[in-house]
Parts: C-alpha cells; structure tokens; sequence
C-alpha cells in the first residue's frame, strides 16, 4: 500500500491555530502531520499526545530533531529552544480531535468508513488501491482505527482527494459512535457481524447494535452496504434506514442481495468469481486466496458503484491487488534443496477468521512430501465463551486436512484435546516457546499457516520462519 502523496503543504499554521483555538507566535506550514517522533517525516506537524504510558512531550526534541517543522503542545517543554515554532493548546488530544475534524469539514473527497468483526482492514485497503486507479484516493495507513487513528488519519487527508476511505475499529459499545460522527462517511461498510469481541459484550446481538453505530456518522441520504448473508442483515439494515441512509446495497448469494454471487472458483493463489448486479453479469479474478476474500470482493465493488466510480474497471484490476500485511500474505521460503510456502495471516484472529484461514490452507498446493502445518496462537477477548470456541476449531483443522498442528497459548489446549489423534499436536505456553519445535519440524514442501490474535504474538514466527530458515538452510549447506 502506499498512501496518496501529500501535497508540499498540508496546514498553515493560521489554519492549525483556527481549528484547534491554540497559541502559536510563529508562522509555518507543515507537509503532514504525525504523534510518533520515529516516524517524523520532513516538514511534518508533530502533535505531542499524553497517554497512559508515555508522554509525547518528552519527544518533542526527537521529533524536531527528525525534520518536524513545528509541535503541539499542552504544556512547557524543557531543552527546546525558545525559537521552535511551539503551537500552544490546553490539551493535545482534543487538538488532534478538532484537527481532524477541520481535515474532514474543508474536503470535497467522497468519504467511506469500513467496519465489521472480520475483514474492514483487508476491504479499506482493497478500496484504497483499486480507486486510486481512478481518482486521487487517500486512504488511512495499517489499521489506524481507534480514537488516535481516525482522527490523524482525517489530519493527514489531502485537499485534493476525490475518494478517502477510513477503517473504523471498536471492542466496546459506544466507540464506533464518535469515530463516524468525525469520519460522516457517504457510504458505510459493515462487512459482517461475529463473536469477535464477544468479552466485552453479552451476546452477539450486542455486537451488532454497537457495529450498527456506524451509521450515527453517515451524512443524510448516504450509502450502507451490507453482508446479506448475515444473520444480523435485518437489525442492521434497519438502523442504517432509522439513521437516514437513502440506500441500503446488500452483497451475498441472497436472492436479494444486489451484488449477488452466482458462483465461484476457489485455487490456492486466488479465485475464479462470477456475480451480477442491476442485471449485469459479470466475471472477475481474485489474487487473493479464499472464500471470504471472494465475499469481501463484492463489498467492495458494491462501494466503488456507490461513490460513483466504474465498476466493471476496478473488478478488473482486482486481479493486482494483493492481501495486506499479516493478514494472508504468501512467502516462498528456500530450505535445504526446496522451499516451504508460508501463509502469514498473523495480525489477528477470531474464530470465523481462523476457519477461513484453515479453508485457504487447505487450497495451498503442497510440494513433494509436504505437509499442512497450522500454527495457531489464541484467540483473545472471548471470555467465558473462550474454550467452547477454541475446542470448536477442531472441525475446521479436520476438514482442512491439516497434518501438524502447533499451538501456542492456554487457550490454544482446548483445541488441541478436542483435535483427532491422527493430526499430530504440539502446544506451548507462548508463542515464542512455539518457535523452536517448528523449525525443528519443517521441511521442503510444507506449507505453514500461522495465525492469532495480535495479543498471541504469533507475528515473531512468522519473523522466525523468514529468518531463521534461511538460517537453517546455510547451516544444512556447510
């Protein structure tokens, strides 16, 4: 992904100043803007935030140090030279707020927020490529979807954007609410409804109200699309309808699904996709491997139809967009006299995601004498529900053929009982323990897929595979 390039000037210090009610002696104008000192980019605004664990104005000098051109500050800042251009506010954070909102009020762009249990990173990044094919297209970096990301992401949107696109993330009811308020998209995205979260909420049904918040933002007469699928279609679509969208677009194979699959080819590097809608039919290929990138697809072009943009074009060039980073990438990896594929879907986890992860291996060609290997870190933020879903994993591993499975993690060792004694099983407390058994184990013709919530750190073995491997394979040679 690479954003869209920002122009040589972003904010004049006349606007920072008007938009957030600070204090600044001096004038300057900055190219973009940033909360993280190490990642400072020339000429950026670097706005100093508090938080529970850091305190950005213990960066500043960093930050200057880095190119900065000018900070935000709630507060005196010591060893800073009495000449660096120094915006004054009563608190960092609301400055960011309210600069994020002046980045939304001053742009024509068509603005879309995407949210839903499982794939709003995968479809705002998708969204994100496949428009700037055809427009100026800003798009928010990683997965800035929080009560920090959002808004700096709307600090950063160019004047000049046709198309922005925001992810719009939540764990508790009451978060979505805000961000959409900040973000009013035209178009709305609720890619599904599943038991991601479920600790922090009562029942499923919760979750869906609390991703039905999304909707408190949409500008009057916008845009909702819709799983129509899901069980959760009817309470979602009527709180869109309740909120004032003017459209509700539902994608699935429903009969009444206005982008509808008709059928599909799954292969082990993408899929074969044939769909309609408002009577068209129309065939396109996926890169990206899996059923629900298949369902995703048409949320996607569903969007792009919304905002006015040619369907059939970005249906094309689906064919060049690859998955983003941890969240399905393919990596060939030499050992010894071959190579073994890795599938790194490490970012995140939850129990319909991990199934779909499984469904890809089970696709993935496997090399002379190879074997499916999962490695599988816990799903978090489950709760009491935690066991009943791990041990749930066990029909999916089964009916991926899965050989080996090593898990990490407590939770992981339900699954692993629930797990057939054909399908060899290693489980450790952590995924770090989890990393020397697996080298130990692979060979030429494997394919591994590695997975879990971010909180399992199941990312340091897919770092330990690309690394260590190669390792392993100068070792073999000597």
């Amino acid at each position: 992904m690479t954003d869209l390039q920002q122009p040589s000037v972003l904010w004049q210090s006349s606007e920072v100043t008007k938009a957030t009610g600070g204090i600044s002696a001096m004038d300057w104008s900055a190219a973009g803007v940033s909360i993280d000192s190490r990642t400072v980019e020339q000429d950026d605004l670097f706005i100093a935030i508090s938080g529970p664990n850091f305190d950005g104005h213990d960066f500043v000098q960093s930050a200057l140090d880095n190119g900065a051109v000018a900070a935000i500050v709630a507060q005196a800042v010591e060893g800073v030279s009495a000449v660096t251009p120094l915006l004054k506010v009563s608190d960092t954070f609301v400055a960011l707020n309210d600069l994020g909102r002046a980045g939304r009020d001053r742009t024509s762009a068509k603005v879309i927020a995407v949210t839903g249990s499982v794939g709003k990173t995968g479809v705002k990044e998708a969204l994100g490529q496949l428009l700037s094919g055809q427009g100026e297209t800003s798009y928010s970096r990683g997965s800035f979807n929080n009560h920090f990301g959002v808004p700096l992401s709307l600090t950063r949107l160019p004047q000049n954007a046709e198309y922005a696109v925001f992810e719009l993330g939540m764990n508790h009811a009451g978060e979505l609410t805000p961000l959409s308020q900040m973000v009013r998209p035209i178009v709305a995205i609720v890619t599904t409804v599943e038991p991601a979260h479920i600790e922090f909420f009562s029942s499923v049904d919760d979750i869906a109200r609390a991703k039905a918040e999304i909707f408190n933002g949409l500008e009057k007469g916008g845009t909702t699309i819709l799983n129509r699928d899901n069980e959760y279609y009817e309470l979602l679509s009527d709180a869109a309808t309740a909120a004032g969208a003017g459209r509700v677009i539902g994608f699935g194979v429903h009969n009444e699904a206005q982008y509808k699959l008709l059928d599909f080819v799954l292969r082990s590097d993408g899929s074969s996709v044939e769909a309609s809608f408002n009577g068209y039919r129309f065939s396109y290929q996926l890169a990206m491997p899996g059923r629900h990138w298949v369902m995703n697809s048409l949320a996607v072009l569903a969007t792009v139809e919304a905002v006015g943009a040619d369907v059939f074009a970005a249906a094309r060039a689906f064919a060049q967009i690859k998955p983003p980073k941890g969240r399905g990438e393919r990596h060939s990896i030499s050992i010894g006299d071959g190579s073994i594929e890795l599938i790194d879907d490490s970012y995140n986890a939850s129990p319909v995601s991990i199934a779909a992860a499984l469904e890809v291996l089970a696709q993935a060609e496997l090399g002379p004498s190879g074997r499916r290997i999962a490695a599988l870190g816990d799903m978090r933020e489950l709760g009491d529900k935690s066991a009943d879903l791990h041990q749930g994993l066990a029909t999916y591993v089964a009916a991926a053929g899965v050989d080996l499975v090593y898990a990490a993690g407590p939770e992981m060792k339900h699954l692993c009982d629930a797990l057939p004694g054909t399908i060899g099983v290693i489980h450790t407390a952590t995924s770090k323990i989890l990393i020397q058994p697996l080298l130990d184990e692979i060979q030429p013709g494997d394919v591994v897929l590695v997975k879990g919530s971010a909180g399992s750190l199941m990312g340091q073995v897919v770092e330990a595979l690309k690394n260590l491997v190669e390792s392993k394979e100068i070792l073999n040679a000597v």
